[in-house]
């Protein structure tokens, strides 16, 4: 009962350690874990329904989701190493997580549709306007990020 305690302690102050640093990424970083973990799970869904289920294929994906999550700190560095270079040179900015919040919007929305392709992989009907609503953020994003 103790060391079940203590790890709940120690997950609580994690998560609120996190939530303290990640601020306002928290909520974009909550959302992409979510979609994340949908699409490696329609994924395999998907893969299974096609009898192409591999775990090869499986643990590639799973390194490309870890390989997202570093692409979104990397972002965040970048943001770090921005604010702090502006705020030396005396130059004082409110927006401190640009990079890191437009790479998990990025993701975000490239994971959606990744879902979608899945659902469509397992027979399920998709509604037209949400795969080109879908596409036309992606697009939107990218037009803006150029």
């Amino acid at each position: 009962m103790m060391k079940e305690n203590m790890f709940r302690a120690l997950f609580a102050a994690a998560i609120g350690a996190l939530a303290a640093y990640a601020g306002i990424l928290l909520v974009p970083l909550c959302v992409l874990a979510a979609v994340m973990i949908i699409d490696y799970a329609t994924g395999i869904a998907a893969a299974w329904s096609c009898k192409l289920l591999s775990s090869r294929v499986g643990v590639k994906g799973i390194v490309k989701k870890v390989a997202y999550l570093a692409l979104v700190a990397v972002g965040m560095v970048v943001d770090y190493l921005i604010s702090s270079a502006l705020v030396h040179v005396g130059v004082d900015i409110l927006v401190n997580y640009c990079f890191g919040m437009m790479i998990s919007v990025w993701l975000i929305i490239n994971e959606l549709l990744s879902i979608l392709e899945n659902l469509g992989r397992l027979g399920i009907p998709l509604p037209d306007f949400l795969v080109r609503a879908v596409e036309r953020l992606r697009d939107g994003v990218d037009r803006r990020t150029k």
